[in-house]
């Protein structure tokens, strides 16, 4: 399982031109499952976005999680995060999961989430998603378990 976490100021997503989702700000979640990931590593993930210190605190120093400073999370699906192109120029994308089973993992992130405190918003598994996302910092961690 693997994600792509950056601290944002503001994030939409969007399906067929109807907003879905807005967080004014915190993180934007990638979230790539991949062939045979369990619901340990969901578990596992779902700690480490919860408690990543990489917001800033009085002194300037990233110290602080989405918890610390009441942000939200939107949790976007991305299969492609696991496409491998090292052989050729068009990716593959035989390391993610089946769409039934990554959903399934996706969900459980989310639910992992919320049980720890986060506010959580997602996206459309699946869909066609336009997000429109102002980056902190920038800053962008990916984390793969």
């Amino acid at each position: 399982m693997k994600a792509v976490i950056q601290r944002v100021k503001r994030t939409a997503l969007s399906v067929d031109g109807k907003l879905i989702s807005e967080i004014p700000f915190g993180l934007a979640v990638y979230l790539g499952v991949k062939v045979g990931d369990t619901e340990s590593q969901a578990e596992a993930i779902s700690g480490k976005i919860s408690r990543l210190r990489i917001f800033e605190d009085d002194a300037g120093k990233m110290n602080l999680s989405v918890l610390d400073v009441k942000g939200e999370i939107l949790l976007i699906s991305q299969f492609t995060l696991y496409g491998d192109c090292s052989h050729g120029n068009r990716p593959s994308f035989t390391l993610a999961e089946q769409p039934e089973r990554a959903n399934e993992l996706y969900k459980l992130v989310a639910q992992n989430l919320r049980g720890l405190g986060c506010t959580v918003k997602t996206g459309v598994f699946g869909a066609d998603m336009k997000i429109e996302q102002f980056n902190d910092g920038p800053v962008t961690i990916i984390y793969e378990v």
